[in-house]
């Protein structure tokens, strides 16, 4: 498909804003180009925040009950936010979170991990294996007895995948399904998507460059904590959903993270938006794809929770 012309406009407008590459500016500038959510918030039957200990002190989470639905078990879902590990917060994916909510009919923890460079990796991934462990801790008070659920997006979509494979090798917690948008899985930049999409679609090759280096430091940014494409096995790990974009450098890296779940025995629901740029499922006030996807993904999660 060519691109979608509500794909086409943002472009424009951001073309019209003429921001310099993200690896130019401060971090306080490259944090403040990812905004809170413009148009209305989903509406939820409850927003509890708090915090509780995490590896590194007091983690943030909030927390999101779904508006009731007339039948069908509750779920938990564990929600990482996207934005590369450096920037990107529980606020700017507060609509995400919300519509995940009441798509899937689940309890939704969104987790405000620790980011980088001031916390590199494996701080994000120990902090998420620490709120999901959490979460699951609270299954009973909350009245959920559906599935257990790691999700997120782009950076966060990375997390996700991280850490339903740790939970598994380690037996704790307990995860039943994972749901990776636009999913980061290798620091190779040199796919075919990548070089199509280096630049002029939003998320640039240049910026992905910069966010790995940011996250990574001088580790090995090709070990499978961080690169879960690069894992010997992904054998035994949750079912998965995986959504890609077609206009976005992240493509071609999803699509074969899928390929290899299935490959080694997973089962994997997997669509490609046709038309869409990387990040569209923050804009629903801009892209009808995102009730779309949205209402699939859950339609595919209350079907696997009975």
């Amino acid at each position: 498909m060519t691109l979608h012309p509500e794909s086409q406009k943002m472009l424009q407008e951001l073309a019209a804003l003429g921001l310099p590459p993200i690896s130019e500016q401060s971090l306080l500038e490259a944090r403040s180009r990812l905004v809170d959510p413009l148009g209305p918030l989903e509406e939820v039957a409850e927003v509890i925040d708090t915090a509780i200990e995490g590896p590194a002190g007091s983690l943030r989470l909030r927390c999101y009950r779904p508006v009731e639905r007339a039948s069908g078990p509750l779920n938990l879902l564990v929600f990482f936010h996207g934005g590369g590990w450096v920037i990107g917060s529980i606020e700017s994916h507060e609509d995400l979170a919300r519509r995940l909510a009441n798509a899937c009919h689940a309890m939704v923890v969104s987790v405000d991990y620790r980011l980088a460079p001031e916390s590199p990796y494996p701080a994000a991934v120990r902090d998420c294996l620490a709120a999901t462990r959490w979460a699951v801790d609270q299954r009973v008070d909350w009245g959920v007895t559906g599935l257990t659920i790691v999700s997120g997006d782009s950076a966060g979509g990375n997390l996700a995948a991280v850490v339903a494979r740790e939970a598994t090798l380690a037996g704790d917690p307990p995860v039943d399904y994972q749901v990776l948008l636009y999913p980061v899985t290798d620091s190779d930049l040199s796919s075919g998507s990548y070089t199509e999409f280096a630049d002029g679609y939003g998320l640039t090759r240049d910026a992905m460059s910069w966010f790995w280096n940011q996250y990574t430091a001088d580790q090995d940014a090709a070990q499978p904590g961080a690169s879960p494409l690069r894992a010997d096995s992904l054998g035994g790990l949750p079912a998965a959903y995986v959504v890609t974009a077609e206009y976005d450098t992240l493509r071609d890296e999803g699509e074969a993270y899928a390929r290899r779940l299935e490959s080694d025995g997973v089962e994997v629901t997997s669509e490609c938006a046709a038309g869409m740029l990387h990040g569209f499922l923050l804009h629903a006030d801009r892209f009808t794809a995102v009730a779309e996807v949205l209402g699939r993904i859950g339609e595919q999660v209350r079907a696997r929770s009975g």
